[in-house]
């Protein structure tokens, strides 16, 4: 997943963004309201962590603007401000889920996971297509149910040809999916994904779709 973080804290950002990182998402991160704005203009994330407290322009306004503009984006307020009448405000505004700092980073997965889960009316933590299986809570990838190892990167790209599975997936929809500003685009990275993903699963299951990108074949007959 790809995930926005705006936090004007430069040591708890740093810190969040290290964690976002190591647990295999694509993440930026800005530290102004105007800033993150800005951003969400010009890219698809799956999740924003959203201060309420920033300058160039509040979490409050940027969240209620986001709303107001239908963009239905889920969005988790990170804030010190912990009493109810706070908590039921920042609710109020649109927000998925509200964090009161400090907390566990762990805790801060378990959130996005929820978060992203309801904003695609989801039921489960899982994906299924073709005798693939995704758990989003393990990051446990199957075949048949047969465990299949992965990589972070390969379980990215999995889990955008997954959300996608009755449509072609772009490349630049798998690289916004597995890079954050800064990190280094390597030429062939999304072919070698894609050709370690087709030995785990099987060279059928994934097709080019020349000039366009790439698709999951048909769920199999039952």
């Amino acid at each position: 997943m790809r995930i926005l973080l705006v936090e004007d804290d430069t040591s708890l950002g740093e810190t969040i963004l290290a964690w976002l990182r190591l647990d295999g998402h694509a993440a930026d991160w800005v530290r102004r309201g105007d800033s993150a704005q800005t951003a969400l203009m010009t890219h698809r994330y799956d999740c924003v962590l959203l201060d309420r407290g920033l300058p160039g322009l509040s979490g409050d306004a940027l969240l209620a603007a986001l709303r107001t503009a239908g963009n239905p984006v889920p969005v988790i307020l990170i804030t010190a401000f912990n009493a109810l009448a706070d908590r039921v405000e920042g609710l109020d505004l649109g927000a998925d889920d509200y964090l009161v700092k400090p907390f566990e980073l762990e805790e801060l997965s378990a959130r996005i996971r929820a978060a992203v889960r309801r904003g695609a009316s989801r039921a489960s933590n899982a994906l299924h297509h073709a005798g693939i299986g995704l758990d989003l809570e393990t990051r446990q990838a199957s075949l048949h149910g047969a465990p299949v190892a992965l990589t972070a990167r390969e379980y990215s790209v999995l889990y955008a040809l997954l959300l996608r599975k009755n449509g072609i997936v772009t490349r630049a929809q798998i690289e916004e999916s597995l890079y954050g500003w800064g990190d280094e685009v390597e030429s062939n990275a999304i072919e070698v994904y894609i050709h370690n993903l087709r030995k785990k699963f099987g060279s059928e299951r994934i097709v080019t779709v020349r000039g366009l990108g790439y698709r999951l074949t048909q769920d199999e007959a039952s």
